[in-house]
């Protein structure tokens, strides 16, 4: 698999109900269609670019292959807070610029530490020999993320099976994950034992995300604005 298209696959999965797809989907509601689009290929392009720079840096100082366990055990992280979701608050109110600058720049910050920002540094750790085909890729990922959204939830004015795009996501990561530490660690490290324990874990770890999750929504609204796409 080219380091484009993997970082594509990867990004476009980690967008699916993320944040900043709720963001764009939230813009597209109030201004057209290709102003959002535009607003947020702009804004990844810089973010991812300062992403991508992050994850190539940190190779100068870290062994390869201690980059590489640390990129597998991140999918997995990247997984589980797939599964947990996410939800604005006020990102979409906070700026009155002109449309394209109100996306740009609302989308550029919620981007930072976001997972699909993390994702791109991992993305940039593993592939550090073509930082620049994990850059357009990742922001390739993000146009075509965020245009499902729109599409899917305003423009077709349908609900997106969020749990359903989720789990998938969220499963591929791990797996991706898991692979990836089994490629990685030491020998003496993968055994069965070992091996079963750490799938057991990471499915304990999603119950528990599930779980609260689950516990999440049953509080009462407070700060936090879901996005309902019908609206």
């Amino acid at each position: 698999m080219s380091v484009y298209l993997a970082s594509v696959i990867f990004v476009v999965l980690a967008e699916m109900g993320d944040k900043t797809q709720l963001l764009a989907m939230a813009f597209a509601s109030r201004y057209r269609w290709q102003t959002v689009l535009l607003g947020v290929f702009a804004a990844t392009l810089v973010n991812h670019f300062m992403a991508v720079v992050a994850g190539s840096y940190i190779t100068r100082f870290i062994p390869m292959q201690y980059i590489q366990i640390g990129a597998s055990a991140s999918f997995i992280l990247f997984g589980l807070w797939t599964i947990r979701g996410d939800t604005l608050e006020g990102e979409d109110k906070r700026f009155n610029f002109s449309p394209f600058w109100t996306v740009a720049v609302a989308f550029f910050i919620a981007e930072m530490g976001d997972k699909t920002q993390l994702a791109t540094v991992a993305l940039a750790t593993k592939y550090n020999n073509d930082i620049i085909a994990v850059w357009l890729g990742t922001t390739t990922a993000m146009v075509i993320a965020d245009a499902i959204g729109i599409i899917i939830g305003i423009v077709l004015g349908k609900k997106i099976p969020e749990r359903a795009v989720k789990w998938f996501a969220a499963i591929v990561f791990i797996l991706f994950g898991i692979v990836g530490l089994k490629e990685y660690l030491p020998p003496k490290y993968v055994t069965i034992p070992s091996m079963a324990g750490g799938i057991a874990f990471v499915i304990l770890l999603m119950f528990l995300v599930v779980k609260m999750a689950d516990s999440k929504k049953k509080k009462p609204a407070g700060e936090t604005v879901p996005i309902d796409p019908d609206n």
